[in-house]
């Protein structure tokens, strides 16, 4: 069961996070106390946020896939952190995808190692004003 946060409450911007690695518990700590709903429960019409944080493996892949095809389009997808954007310190290993971008369209990346949980907040409220116009 997939589960999407409602990031401020309002029904309008909802986050699936990915949790793969250390910049995870970024993201979670980001999320604390955001009110959780099942995936086919977020409304019609709401902005669907899908946050990869963490290293990305070969292995996982499959896993990322099934995320990615259960979250409905129109989707955001953010790279959140530096193994999700590029790699990270693993970049030449063997089982590292170098980066979210090689596996799906990216519409934000958040560096940093780890990136402070405020970056995944501050960029959900630019995706909240672009949606209120």
């Amino acid at each position: 069961m997939l589960t999407a946060r409602d990031w401020f409450d309002d029904g309008r911007v909802y986050v699936v996070d990915v949790p793969l690695a250390c910049c995870a518990l970024e993201t979670q700590a980001a999320a604390q106390g955001r009110p959780a709903v099942e995936l086919s429960a977020v409304p019609a019409g709401a902005t669907v946020v899908v946050a990869l944080s963490g290293t990305i493996t070969h292995p996982v892949l499959p896993a990322i896939r099934a995320v990615l095809d259960a979250v409905p389009a129109p989707r955001r997808v953010v790279s959140f952190g530096a193994c999700a954007c590029v790699g990270g310190p693993y970049w030449d290993s063997y089982s590292v995808v170098p980066g979210a971008g090689s596996l799906v369209a990216v519409d934000h990346v958040i560096a940093g190692c780890p990136p402070p949980p405020e970056a995944l907040t501050g960029y959900l409220e630019e995706v909240r004003r672009e949606l209120l116009g």
